[in-house]
Formats: structure tokens, C-alpha cells, sequence
């Protein structure tokens, strides 16, 4: 949890480890390969620190077997620092993050790969509460539906981060439970992996909240998360969102129409109800006036003429998973669209180069189409998208920025 799949996971160079993922549902295995900034390092201060740490672990009730077992072929991680500090749904817009993690493309993927696990949903939402189309929508933006669970060992990880010392007293309580989860022989070190943060599973729990919230949802005797199975793990996030106030029965919120001219407030501070909102002209996308579940806010990230959301309760249970509201949109988003509804009603509209979405996935296109390697046409503009345009104004003896623009896009067309 907290650390999403499009964050995580890096598409490695050459040399780097690699696994196949059977994917939910059918279809063609992805391949998930292990950048070597997430292999081992040699790091003399690290394996100081893992040392006197050992004292402590045993002190705190890990026996010497599991702490042998939990450190063997493990160490330190340069990668997984660098990943700390640069969480995508904390540094991207909203518009960015949803064509991140909840795209045309991840909608069709996740309504194959939920439809052959409905029932099972039902059944935890049945024995929870929890709406199965939220869960999925975890599933989704965590790990890509299972297809993404992370190769990166959780020991490693979380020690590496104990020792760096920005989060240090957080990262070795990770620690600690990842042992002890070895202890109790939940897992084993080798298949105990998970994101650069220790999120481990189809719905990257961290070994503490496993610890605490992890089920046996089907009575078999173990909390199975790291298997290709997602009952345990779609059932134990479910558990979480229960123990923080989830409401059965109820939505975490809507896409909405705000009036012209509306001024606010915006934001998850200013809570009215919806009968109030309804005289300040908010309506549903759909059609009609907000319904009332308690009291509400409005979310609009670029103002009253773009995308906007009235949320309740719900959503900010979502944000206990992960604090962004990126991401409580994100899940959000995707759960609507699991259920069957359709895109954004309204457009972000140009950002602050000029270009909609739209033109910058033609921008992408066109500069791959042009032997400049611009990556997957997301519309998101990144490392790979900056390094393309430079190359291409270099090559043509434009200023070389790695910027676009609307005069970049007519270059190209």
C-alpha cells in the first residue's frame, strides 16, 4: 500500500533480472524486469549498521535462524532511495496521474482481469462492506491487476531504508515485521517481494499493516498475498479500509458539473452538505443533484470548468491507504470505470506548455515516428519524452530545451 505500481516499478536495462507474471483472467504474460540499481551493492556502512541492528532484532524477540534466513542474499539497495524521494502521485498533476495509473488502456485491461474475480469480490464486499469495485481499483493502481507485484526483496528494501535514516524508525519497524513474517513461516526471503518501499503483494501491503490486517479469506490456513491467487490480499485491504471507518453502503463520491462562475471553496478542508451544495449549482455529471451521504467536499484541480469531484467518508478511508489525493482520485476514477461507466465528462485542458493530452500523445507519436524514442503516446511528458525532444531540436539545430510546446508539435507535423 501507499506506493503504486507506476512509481515502483522500473523497466530495466540491459542485464537486469527478469520475471514473467501469468496475468489474472488470460492473456499474454508481462514481463517484469528488476532495474540494477535494486540488486546489491557493496556498502560498508550498511552491512555496519545490519550488524548492530542484529542485536537489536534479537532483543525484540527474532531468533537468530530468522534473522539469518531473512538477511540471506539480501543487502543494500541504492535504487530504493532515490525512489523515496520521487513519488509519482505526490509530484504529478491530477491529469497526469490518471493517465498514469487508470488510461483507456488500464480500464480494459482491469475489466478483463476483475471479471473473472467478481465473485470473489462480492463475496468481500458481502462480508465487509467494502465496495468490490474500490478493491479492484486498488488492485488496478497498485499492481497493474497482478501483473505487477514487484521484484525488488522486501528485506533489502526496508533495511536499506532503516539505514539511510530519513524514515528510519518507520523503515525498521518494516523491518522487523517482514522477520518476523519469516519467522512465522507466513513466506519465504525469496518470494517476499515487493515495491522499493517494502509493499509487498497484489495490493502492496507493508509487512506491519500485514501483520495487522492480513486474512485467511478463504479458510485455507495461510494469508496467501504473494501467490497469483488475490483473494487474501483483496480481502485484507479490504479488512484496512473497515478498521478506518469504511461505510457499507455508501459511495466515495462523483464526478460533477460546477457552475460557471462558481468561486468555491474547493478542497478537502470545507465540508458542506449536499443540500448545500446543490444551492451553490453543483450537479452530477450524470445528471441530477448529489446525493446525500454525509457531509461532502468538492475537489477541482483545475477549477470550476474542469474535471470535478464532490467526495464523502469513503474517500478519505482511500486516503488511509495512500495519503495523495492523486490517489484517492486515481482509485476512485478506475472504480467507476470498473463498474461500467465512461471517461471524464470534462477535459483538463491545456497545461502550462500550451498542449492538451491529446496533442501531447500526437507530440510522443510523432517523435517516435521520427526515430526519436519518445516511450509509450501517455500524453505524460517525462525523462524519455525530454531526452527525444532534445535529440529532435539538436538534429533539426533548433535551441535544444526539452521542452514542448505548440511550436515543437507543428515542427513535426
Amino acid at each position: 500500500m501507499a506506493i503504486t505500481r507506476r512509481s515502483i516499478i522500473l523497466l530495466a536495462a540491459a542485464g537486469a533480472a527478469q520475471a514473467c507474471l501469468p496475468v489474472p483472467g488470460g492473456g499474454a504474460p508481462r514481463p517484469e524486469r528488476l532495474d540494477p540499481a535494486f540488486l546489491p551493492q557493496p556498502n560498508p556502512a550498511y552491512d555496519a549498521w545490519v550488524e548492530a541492528f542484529r542485536e537489536r532484532a534479537l532483543a525484540q524477540g527474532i531468533t537468530a535462524d530468522a534473522f539469518a534466513r531473512g538477511f540471506e542474499g539480501q543487502g543494500f539497495l541504492p535504487g530504493v532511495i532515490e525512489r523515496d524521494r520521487n513519488q509519482t502521485e505526490f509530484r504529478r498533476t491530477t491529469e497526469d496521474y490518471l493517465a498514469l495509473v487508470a488510461s483507456d488502456e488500464d480500464v480494459a485491461l482491469g475489466r478483463a482481469r476483475v471479471g473473472p474475480v467478481r465473485g470473489i469480490l462480492s463475496d468481500i464486499e458481502g462480508a465487509t462492506g467494502v465496495s468490490g469495485d474500490v478493491l479492484g481499483a486498488i488492485w488496478g493502481v497498485e499492481t497493474l491487476f497482478g501483473t505487477r507485484l514487484g521484484l525488488i526483496p522486501v528485506v533489502s528494501a526496508t533495511s536499506t531504508l532503516a539505514w539511510e535514516g530519513r524514515r528510519g524508525r518507520f523503515f525498521e519497524a518494516q523491518l522487523l515485521a517482514a522477520l518476523r513474517i519469516i519467522q512465522a513461516r507466513d513466506t519465504t526471503t525469496d518470494r517476499m517481494t515487493g515495491s522499493w518501499a517494502g509493499a509487498m503483494g497484489h495490493t502492496q501491503l507493508m509487512p506491519t499493516v500485514y501483520q495487522e490486517y492480513a486474512v485467511d479469506f478463504r479458510g485455507d490456513g495461510r494469508r496467501e498475498i504473494w501467490g497469483d491467487d488475490p483473494t487474501d490480499a483483496l480481502a485484507s485491504t479490504a479488512n484496512y479500509l473497515v478498521r478506518y471507518g469504511w461505510q457499507r453502503g455508501r459511495p466515495w463520491g462523483y464526478e460533477v458539473h460546477l457552475p460557471a462562475g462558481f468561486s468555491g471553496p474547493t478542497g478537502r478542508e470545507t465540508r458542506r452538505s449536499a443540500a448545500e451544495w446543490q444551492a451553490a449549482g453543483v450537479r452530477l455529471a450524470s445528471g441530477g443533484a448529489p446525493p446525500d451521504h454525509g457531509p461532502a467536499a468538492i475537489l477541482a484541480p483545475v477549477g470550476a470548468g474542469g474535471p470535478a469531484w464532490i467526495v464523502y467518508r469513503n474517500f478519505d478511508v482511500i486516503l488511509r491507504y495512500n495519503p495523495s489525493t492523486n490517489y484517492g482520485l486515481g482509485v476512485g476514477y478506475m472504480a467507476s470505470r470498473l463498474a461500467g461507466g465512461g471517461p471524464l465528462s470534462r477535459s483538463f485542458g491545456p497545461d502550462a506548455t500550451g498542449l492538451t493530452q491529446e496533442e501531447r500523445r500526437e507530440l510522443q507519436r510523432r517523435l517516435t515516428e521520427a526515430g526519436f524514442d519518445a516511450g509509450t503516446p501517455d500524453g505524460v511528458i517525462g525523462r524519455r519524452t525530454e531526452a527525444a525532444i532534445r535529440d529532435f531540436e539538436a538534429a533539426r539545430g533548433l535551441p535544444v530545451t526539452g521542452v514542448p510546446s505548440p511550436a515543437l508539435l507543428a515542427a513535426l507535423r
